[in-house]
């Protein structure tokens, strides 16, 4: 009987214990671009202040993800667009490019205050890139004009200038 007891707790005792999990893998993107090199911009519509491409530490994935945005840009699907630099943007969330790209985007959607937002965090991340910084300047700059906001959007134009 005692072997009993012992035999149905070691069972009972295996079923609740709690299986080893590893946990993910870390992604580090907050490596500087080596090369010092800067994305190319669109010239071929209305947000042409849209990086085509992050710098290339940004990794793989995020590429493939910015070439998969820039086709929904060019079929007019601005949903999916945003929605793929959303997802560019948790796997590279210190990218001040992705930022500027999401803040054209809600820009474009009619989303002025959290394009303003969006620019502005920008800014915040690009570490001493002053043509980032003035093309954030004059997203929110828009942005401002688009909230009937002169005096602010006269500011921000003004440091855009200040940065070319």
């Amino acid at each position: 009987m005692k072997r009993l007891i012992f035999l149905l707790l070691v069972l009972i005792s295996a079923c609740t214990s709690t299986p080893q999990r590893t946990p993910p893998p870390v992604v580090d993107g907050t490596r500087p671009d080596s090369a010092g090199r800067e994305a190319p911009e669109r010239i071929d519509t209305p947000s042409a202040e849209l990086p085509v491409t992050p710098p290339p530490a940004s990794g793989g994935a995020v590429v493939a993800l910015l070439d998969r945005a820039d086709a929904y840009h060019r079929s007019g699907d601005i949903g999916n667009e945003a929605a793929t630099v959303e997802r560019a943007l948790r796997i590279d969330p210190n990218n001040a490019r992705l930022w500027n790209r999401l803040a054209a985007i809600r820009l474009e959607q009619g989303q002025p205050r959290q394009a303003e937002q969006l620019a502005l965090k920008s800014n915040a991340l690009s570490r001493g890139d002053t043509r980032l910084q003035a093309r954030n300047w004059r997203l929110v700059a828009r942005a401002r004009w688009s909230m009937n906001d002169s005096t602010g959007a006269r500011s921000a134009e003004n440091k855009a200038r200040e940065l070319d």
